[in-house]
């Protein structure tokens, strides 16, 4: 279309217009406008739907976040109850563990306990084995009764040991008069005893285990050459003198005697052994019997007889508890040694702290060391300190 057309057709357009009246230029005016507002308000509506969808969304996405919400709160709780029932768990597993280990501690103390005993026991055992090396050294002398004829006696020898007892620095070695008393002290265990006005120092009480000699077998030995010369107790020379008055005397051919290779005199028995240099003199001695025998100013009458030397083959122990002795353990140097044993003494005197009547007491303090020894069981007396 060219310019000539279009200006041909605004004019019609104008001419159209011009021939419409107001109320129809009016009327359709307000159609459009309706048109438009009905337009709007679709799309209003459409908008609410929309809105409304939306909104019907949110609640739907708030109520399930509310429900995630309680089922976190809900399982946070159950974790907090696990959590305090495990917390509560684990506390009374570590009372118990604590509780295991009181009673392990109390254990390894009631074990460190029974070795110190067994090693100071040991101790004991291992001076004991030496014993029979030195008891050769330790001259016996049969006085007992021989018959030839009849029934046999039993090859048996009585002996009253003396048991030499170690005792440490920091203990003390008490004896009741009652071995009930002994007992009581000892199952107390621990003992808090007062040394002034307001100290008190804790002791510990044990059994008093010795080894005492339960065999002994000694194999005897005769020789043709030794004879044993007893009735010696009451002389007026000294010891020197009389063994060589003894050896002179038995060494003369017209006492019958001959040459003398050694004399020995047996300490605390009253005998003496000659050993002969030649076989028979001894014999020939025996069989005469006795002998008045000048020494010194006085004629002593001498009993000969056959002299049997002897060797420990065997030594047996056993193990013994002192039923009235109490050994002290633990005792700190906190007193002068008079002092510490006066405190005690008093202490286990007393009734009210388990004691009784005490026959005798020795403290050894700090530093120091004794032995104590032991005649008869339940009894002792003290050794010298080293």
């Amino acid at each position: 279309m060219n310019s000539d057309q279009e200006a041909a057709l605004d004019l019609s357009s104008m001419s159209v217009l011009a021939n419409k009246s107001w109320e129809t230029i009016a009327a359709e005016q307000t159609l459009k406008e309706m048109t438009k507002y009905q337009h709007m308000c679709k799309a209003l509506e459409s908008d609410q739907l929309s809105l409304e969808a939306g909104r019907k969304d949110s609640e739907e996405y708030a109520f399930r976040l509310e429900r995630e919400t309680e089922l976190l709160c809900h399982r946070l709780q159950e974790l907090e109850e696990d959590t305090q029932s495990q917390k509560v768990a684990f506390q009374k597993a570590l009372e118990l563990s604590m509780e295991e280990n009181r009673q392990l501690l109390q254990e390894k103390q009631v074990l460190e306990k029974e070795l110190e005993q067994l090693e100071r026991l040991q101790i004991i055992q291992e001076e004991l084995h030496k014993v029979p090396a030195n008891l050769p050294e330790r001259v016996m002398v049969f006085k007992g009764h021989v018959e030839e004829k009849g029934e046999a006696l039993p090859d048996m020898l009585t002996v009253q040991p003396q048991i030499w007892y170690p005792v440490p620095g920091g203990s003390a070695l008490i004896t009741f008069e009652s071995p009930e008393v002994a007992s009581r002290i000892i199952t107390m265990g621990q003992h808090q005893v007062q040394v002034d006005e307001c100290s008190y120092v804790h002791v510990e009480a044990e059994p008093m285990a010795l080894l005492l000699p339960s065999s002994l077998e000694i194999s005897l030995e005769h020789s043709p050459r030794q004879v044993l010369l007893s009735g010696l107790f009451a002389h007026s020379v000294l010891e020197e003198q009389l063994l060589d008055k003894l050896q002179i005397f038995f060494s003369k051919r017209q006492n019958m005697g001959g040459e003398v290779e050694h004399v020995e005199w047996l300490n605390g028995s009253g005998h003496v052994v000659l050993t002969f240099v030649e076989d028979g003199v001894a014999e020939r001695l025996i069989q005469r019997g006795q002998f008045q025998v000048p020494i010194g100013k006085e004629t002593h009458k001498v009993k000969l007889s056959r002299h049997l030397g002897g060797e420990i083959a065997e030594l047996q122990f056993r193990s013994s508890v002192c039923a009235q002795t109490v050994l002290l353990s633990g005792i700190p140097d906190v007193l002068d040694e008079e002092l510490m044993r006066e405190a005690l003494e008093i202490h286990f005197q007393k009734p009210s702290k388990g004691g009784g009547e005490v026959e005798v007491i020795a403290y050894v303090p700090v530093g120091q060391c004794a032995v104590a020894v032991f005649e008869e069981e339940g009894g002792w007396k003290e050794g010298e300190e080293a």
